[in-house]
């Protein structure tokens, strides 16, 4: 069966699709990528994954600007003729489904997370529902990756009930995250890796940080992530240099071996807004450490309070504070079974060979319907 995954960048392919790919392959399917081409596109050809490139903005809706995007990807699906698409990210999951409906395409949408659109019940919002309710009437089936988002679509009529199902994130590759010996010499290490955006609770990070330099606590702050200049909720460089100037956070860029850096911290710390499944968070727990974040949905379905991590929280700088403090005070021992226990969870719940599964078994039960599809399929497709 040839099978397209279309996403927001080819960099997410590349860092968190590459696993379910191989699994796809190894069940004999043929698989494309989809996605604006970026710095990532090369490296899905050289992995042997055909690259379809399509001109998209990542960022906000609108449905008459992106309507114009409706149609480019009915082109391009058009042309790569596949038998199912998966989809991710919000405007892949919206109007992906809607081309491919045109086309009698089968989907499979898999909601990674909600970002700011439904934290505020704004025109945004009642737009971003209302796309949502009339693209998910097409896909065969939607996953989510936690229950509250689940729920939240369901009691909102977005989708069905039955067309849903739960993942445990992206899943992650324990071998590749293999656990990582916890270092106790040298000031703790704190570090924050995420899009620097205002969603992921960058302020109160650094807030939290300027009250602990207050309160003397010796420890280094770091901040692994990328500039999003498109995002309206980002912070520009000229801020992260100024915190860096004044001694609150040492910023490390980018990279694409984030490992080497949650090895070298003692703790990591997501305090966002709200989160699908945040993969740092199976990250940090799949090397054994400890985690700081807040009791949202998704971070609360990855960290147990007081089991592999602190819960502080959502938009509290006091509270992220404290409980960052509380972490500096625990012994290395239970520093270290935390991390233990993180990776015992990981191990249990989030192994991406589970995610795998799931899409394994999610095409078996379409098969039906997928071979179906496919016979009328090329009929629709030579009319476009």
């Amino acid at each position: 069966m040839k099978i397209a995954l279309f996403i927001n960048t080819s960099w997410n392919i590349y860092n968190f699709r590459i696993g379910l790919i191989e699994g796809l392959k190894r069940e004999g399917h043929e698989i494309h990528a989809i996605s604006p081409t970026d710095e990532y596109s090369r490296l899905l050809i050289d992995a042997g994954i055909p690259h379809h490139p399509v001109s998209m903005e990542a960022q906000g809706i609108n449905p008459f600007r992106d309507f114009a995007l409706v149609l480019r990807l009915i082109k391009v699906f058009s042309q790569v003729k596949p038998d199912l698409i998966l989809q991710f990210t919000i405007k892949p999951n919206i109007y992906g489904s809607l081309a491919a409906a045109v086309l009698q395409i089968p989907v499979i949408n898999n909601v990674s997370g909600l970002g700011a659109t439904f934290q505020k019940k704004n025109i945004v919002h009642h737009v971003a529902s209302l796309l949502y309710k009339v693209a998910f009437r097409f896909p065969k089936k939607v996953f989510f990756q936690n229950e509250e988002d689940q729920k939240l679509f369901i009691e909102s009529r977005l989708v069905s009930k039955h067309k849903t199902d739960l993942l445990p994130g992206s899943g992650i590759n324990i071998q590749k995250f293999a656990p990582a010996e916890y270092k106790s010499n040298g000031p703790f290490i704190f570090l924050m890796i995420a899009r620097l955006i205002i969603d992921k609770g960058l302020m109160e990070y650094i807030n939290a940080i300027r009250i602990l330099r207050l309160r003397g606590i010796d420890a280094r702050f770091q901040l692994l992530g990328a500039l999003d200049p498109k995002n309206e909720r980002s912070v520009n460089l000229k801020t992260i240099e100024n915190w860096v100037e004044e001694g609150l956070v040492e910023y490390l860029g980018t990279t694409d071996n984030v490992a080497d850096f949650i090895a070298d911290a003692n703790c990591v710390v997501l305090p966002s807004y709200r989160e699908g499944t945040p993969r740092v968070l199976l990250e940090a727990a799949s090397l054994c450490r400890p985690v700081v974040t807040t009791d949202v949905p998704g971070c609360r379905q990855v960290v147990k309070d007081g089991f592999n991590g602190l819960l502080c929280l959502p938009k509290d700088v006091n509270s992220l504070a404290e409980k960052m403090e509380d972490m500096t005070k625990l012994s290395i021992e239970a520093l270290r079974q935390m991390g233990l226990n993180g990776r015992k969870l990981v191990e249990n719940e989030y192994d991406e060979r589970l995610v795998v599964e799931k899409y394994l078994s999610a095409i078996k039960q379409l098969t039906p319907a997928l071979e179906q599809a496919a016979h009328a399929a090329p009929q629709l497709v030579g009319t476009i």
